[in-house]
């Protein structure tokens, strides 16, 4: 059996100080969690860092946070704990080391990606068609062979699948969350907390974005950034029905369903990208993880170029600066894939899991249990 970790035995401590404490169990879902225990696996440590929204609020009303002896820091400490199980259950096994080193990772796919997209296409394009204009049905083909970009997208976005999937796998079981079994009272519980980020609403004032004041910020820009993601895979499901079903070929106009649905999730991603990297310079930086913010700026900053080429894509889409940018769009998309696995945008995942863990709890579990 692995021996536990410094930060499992440090959340440990802080969660049995809580729940003798008690203050801030109204605050958020993970102190109604954590008194329906009176000790912690790791397990459960686990599922509770989780189930943490980071919204800070426990900090600032905290007695014992620092400069106390006791030293009491959930945000800090569950941060660092959710990267633990992002590394411990990562698919493959040996990929979890890709976690310690995250930001640099995700800078070094980024910029290897575009420079193989860009190698590829000056490789496999004649100059004379890949810097002209380019118009008309086809035209993005012209530059990148249908089959090579389709290839591409599968591979990398099928691996992205596979490993999450596996991921979560390990964490339910090493979590020991529920499996399998479809209930509509939890499932769908927990599917309005993901689609709302009612955790990141403080219960309607708002949570601790910036200092001991309330704020809405960090869950509308988290909501611009999901959103945008979304409207953008839906703007690539639209157009895959479009090309094999309906026949109608790419480049789209600018009016068309799958042309707006990408402008204006590429509008949002940039919002939410931006805006949740500048709350993270200006925010106090007592509850957060240090030695976590390369990673979680990278993944950022890979969310915004994705975004940002996509629109500029659109841009010059008719011009000689359409295959270059094509090919650099791509580079940024197909590295985000192999990334994703292992990075940041696994907490959705995971934070999901143990989402529906709650709703489930709240209806089985007994009173709960008294402190000590």
């Amino acid at each position: 059996m692995a021996a536990e970790s410094e930060t499992v035995a440090e959340a440990r401590r802080q969660m049995e100080i809580c729940n003798a404490c008690r203050y801030c169990e109204g605050y958020c879902a993970v102190f109604p969690a954590m008194t329906m225990r009176r000790s912690f696996t790791e397990g459960d440590l686990t599922h509770l860092a989780n189930l943490c929204h980071g919204c800070k609020g426990c900090y600032h009303a905290c007695q014992y946070a620092p400069p106390h002896a006791f030293g009491i820091n959930i945000p800090a400490t569950f941060a660092e704990l959710r990267q633990e199980s992002y590394a411990k259950n990562a698919w493959p096994a040996p990929m979890g080391r890709l976690f310690e080193r995250s930001g640099t990772v995700v800078s070094l796919l980024a910029a290897l990606g575009v420079a193989l997209a860009l190698i590829l296409v000056v490789a496999l394009q004649d100059p004379a068609v890949l810097w002209s204009a380019q118009r008309g049905v086809g035209a993005f083909f012209r530059v990148i062979p249908h089959w090579l970009m389709i290839t591409l997208g599968v591979v990398t976005f099928g691996y992205a699948i596979l490993a999450m999937a596996m991921g979560a796998r390990n964490y339910c079981r090493s979590t020991g969350s529920p499996q399998g079994g479809f209930d509509p009272g939890p499932a769908t519980e927990a599917a309005v907390d993901i689609v709302t980020m009612r955790n990141l609403g403080g219960g309607g004032h708002g949570c601790n974005d910036l200092d001991e004041g309330f704020s809405t910020r960090r869950r509308w820009l988290h909501q611009a950034l999901f959103g945008g993601f979304m409207l953008c895979f839906a703007a690539t499901c639209t157009g895959t029905l479009y090309h094999y079903i309906l026949g109608w070929k790419s480049p789209h106009a600018f009016l068309s369903l799958p042309v707006q649905l990408g402008f204006w999730g590429g509008v949002l991603m940039m919002i939410g990208a931006a805006g949740l990297a500048h709350v993270k310079v200006i925010t106090d930086p007592g509850p957060v993880a240090k030695k976590l913010a390369g990673g979680e700026f990278a993944i950022l900053a890979l969310l915004f170029l994705i975004a940002a080429t996509g629109l500029l894509l659109l841009a010059v889409r008719h011009t000689g600066a359409m295959g270059a940018m094509l090919a650099i769009h791509l580079g940024l998309v197909f590295a985000f894939f192999l990334v994703m696995p292992y990075s940041k945008m696994v907490h959705g995942l995971y934070r999901g899991i143990a989402l529906l863990r709650h709703a489930r709890e709240k209806r089985t579990a007994p009173a709960p249990a008294a402190a000590a």
